[in-house]
């Protein structure tokens, strides 16, 4: 199975978007959301079915045993993320909490132990012909990048005869995308040009290139401005990267979203820049 990632290094670029668009232009056996923080792929997709549910265990987390505590505070006194809240019974923040197990090390009573921790929900929609995998992070858990290696692994082992993977990545260059880039094996960076459009790009780019990959650029809304534009151009020049196209700023893109369509669903021309960009992509990989 060949893998496509589609990032953008920031949020913002239209990033869903296009993935949104290639996944109906390849018609796509197998794909994924790997934005976890707020996934929205769902959004523009059509299945019609509810997706298999799953929790998603992260790290061990602390739970005290209120029959057990003798309320010593030493946890609270050795806690150094001020997770231990103390009261008539001594309990634990879970959003504070990191896992590092010291209060149960230090607790006399025994009263402490590292339990699991649901940390999110995977989805898997999936039906004869193709699967869609997805999962959403819950709020204040900081295993991102582990459920990210969930939602791939997830697609993976539902799609074995699928030839193509369509990945929607997530914005920045932090632990999801990192897991996001292990074993792709090309990558589309979706630019904007604008000033932190650049920047990000710049440093997306290098983060992907550590992993052997393939890259390619497209630029987003590049008529909003064709200085920053021509920016973009000369850096891919500069590095060797392949330039597979540019996308206009088209109110109908914004339309076509809002009533859950992709942009190459309608006659529109944002989609038919992006059937040009798909059709590089394709060639290059």
């Amino acid at each position: 199975m060949k893998q496509v990632l589609i990032l953008s290094g920031k949020g913002g670029t239209g990033k869903t978007t296009i993935a949104s668009a290639f996944i109906k232009l390849s018609d796509a056996k197998a794909y994924a959301d790997c934005d976890v923080d707020a996934p929205n792929l769902h959004l523009i997709s059509d299945w019609q079915t509810e997706p298999k549910r799953s929790d998603y265990f992260g790290l061990d987390k602390a739970l005290i045993a209120p029959q057990l505590c003798v309320q010593c505070d030493a946890c609270r006194q050795n806690c150094r993320f001020d997770a231990i809240i103390a009261g008539e019974s001594y309990q634990v923040n879970p959003y504070a909490c990191e896992g590092c197990g010291v209060c149960a090390y230090v607790c006399p009573a025994e009263a402490i132990m590292m339990a699991p921790s649901v940390d999110g929900e995977l989805m898997l929609y999936a039906d004869a012909e193709k699967v869609f995998s997805t999962a959403q992070l819950k709020m204040g858990s900081g295993t991102s990048g582990l459920l990210v290696t969930q939602v791939k692994k997830q697609m993976k082992e539902n799609a074995t005869t699928a030839d193509l993977a369509i990945i929607d990545g997530s914005p920045g260059i932090g632990c999801p995308v990192i897991a996001s880039l292990s074993g792709v094996d090309m990558v589309l960076v979706v630019a904007e040009p604008s000033i932190s459009g650049i920047s990000d790009m710049q440093r997306i780019i290098p983060t992907a290139a550590r992993f052997g990959v393939k890259i390619a650029v497209c630029i987003n809304k590049y008529d909003n401005n064709l200085e920053n534009t021509a920016k973009i151009e000369r850096y891919c020049q500069e590095n060797d990267l392949a330039m597979v196209g540019k996308i206009p700023y088209d109110p109908n893109a914004i339309r076509a979203i809002n009533n859950g369509q992709s942009i190459v669903d309608i006659d529109c021309p944002s989609g038919s820049a992006v059937k040009k960009v798909y059709e590089q992509t394709i060639k290059l990989l």
